[in-house]
């Protein structure tokens, strides 16, 4: 039955690649809705009441958190839902519950309502995670790793666009309406997957369909492998957020106060998600011949070169090349890890699994700045690439352990 599954995937070849192209847009929005707020959420707060300092820097980190720990928290429900129903309609359900939500944040009128909403978005959530999922499922072996760099460059360019998409919506209308038209297009993704995204039923036995995600875990043949690659993904995220509370103070540290800190900060910023845009895609290609596990492990060789370094840097032009090789090791392992977790799950949990991975890497989004602000306040800002330096080392050893335990069972 596999045999006949995975000829139907070759013959319409296609069809994957139209899914991959819709899908793409429709991550690149999520990634877009998720990080846009970046730059005024803290002022439209401010628009909602009258708050002291503390108070708006309290409002402010919870209403951004919440929304990635909700989706800790229901990313696992979403996948085992869309491993029963289908993956397209849980794609569906995620755009046009994600359009609604952010359409609303729009008419708020105090904070309570749009942390209630922030923690629906959270909710609402699901559409990388699936959309991973139907790639996985739907595209032929041969250009798995192909298609899911390319779905990888989406999310992370609409990481590094949000910012400045939100932004410019907020200085050239209000904050409202970038609420506003970010769930119009939103409701467009919604209907560019309703009527372009096509998924093939993968054929299975009424048992397996209705089984319990503990009765599909224990048939799992790598179950370490696929525990330590959610916990890899945690970790890179981990290290890849931690810098995000100091960034903007760090600049201005190494600029020496000058007036242009905020262009540069921003800069800097994006160093990551434009080499991850241009690197993934090739790098992808590289994997599916070189092998997935081993681009992992190179790219943990090139963020441990990229982070350490960073710790002593003197110059603002330093800074921004190390942050590029961040950028360049996730491209290596980012890919690669959604490859071998796609390889190593049974069809029936494909979804469970890849939601799983997003609420490990919804979490390492919690843990990074959290982190980050602790390591600064009592080591300096440098303290941080260090702390990522050990994190990173800690995490190729687990991967390690992990890929023996794979190597020892195929022996």
């Amino acid at each position: 039955m596999s045999e006949d599954y995975n000829t139907t995937l070759d013959e319409s070849e296609p069809l994957w690649q139209q899914n991959v192209f819709v899908l793409w847009f429709g991550v690149f929005m999520t990634g877009v809705a998720l990080s846009e707020v970046m730059p005024f959420l803290s002022l439209y707060i401010d628009t909602l009441g009258t708050f002291s300092k503390n108070q708006l820097s309290f409002y402010s980190g919870a209403v951004f958190a919440i929304s990635f720990l909700v989706t800790a928290i229901v990313s696992p429900f979403w996948g085992k839902l869309a491993d029963r129903k289908g993956r397209k309609l849980m794609l569906l359900r995620a755009a046009l519950g994600m359009s609604i939500v952010l359409f609303l944040m729009g008419n708020v009128t105090n904070v309570w309502q749009l942390l209630f909403l922030r923690a629906l978005q959270g909710g609402m959530g699901g559409f990388i995670s699936n959309a991973n999922a139907l790639v996985a499922t739907q595209t032929p072996k041969k250009h798995a790793g192909k298609a899911l760099s390319i779905l990888v460059t989406g999310m992370t360019a609409g990481n590094l666009i949000g910012p400045l998409f939100g932004g410019t919506l907020a200085t050239f209308f209000s904050y409202r309406t970038s609420f506003h038209i970010t769930g119009i297009i939103l409701f467009l993704v919604f209907l560019l997957t309703l009527f372009l995204v096509k998924e093939t039923p993968h054929i299975s036995t009424p048992r397996i369909a209705n089984a319990s995600t503990k009765y599909l875990w224990a048939h799992i043949p790598n179950k370490q492998l696929i525990i330590g690659l959610f916990v890899t993904t945690m970790l890179v995220q981990t290290v890849n957020t931690a810098i995000n509370p100091i960034i903007s103070l760090f600049v201005r540290e190494l600029m020496h106060n000058a007036s242009n800190t905020t262009f540069i900060a921003g800069m800097v910023a994006a160093m990551p998600g434009i080499a991850t845009v241009i690197a993934a895609p090739p790098f992808g290609r590289i994997g599916d011949h070189l092998g997935t596990d081993r681009m992992i492990k190179i790219g943990f060789m090139i963020a441990v070169i990229a982070f350490l370094p960073t710790a002593f840097v003197t110059s603002i032009s330093m800074l921004m090349f190390f942050r590029f090789l961040v950028g360049i090791s996730d491209a290596t392992m980012l890919p690669a890890i959604q490859t071998l977790l796609a390889k190593n799950s049974p069809t029936e949990m494909t979804s469970r699994i890849f939601s799983y991975n997003q609420s490990f890497q919804s979490l390492g989004s919690v843990m990074g700045p959290m982190f980050g602000a602790l390591i600064a306040s009592l080591f300096d800002y440098r303290g941080i690439f260090i702390f990522c330096t050990i994190i990173i080392i800690i995490n190729a050893i687990s991967f390690n352990v992990s890929t023996r335990h794979l190597e020892h069972q195929s022996t």
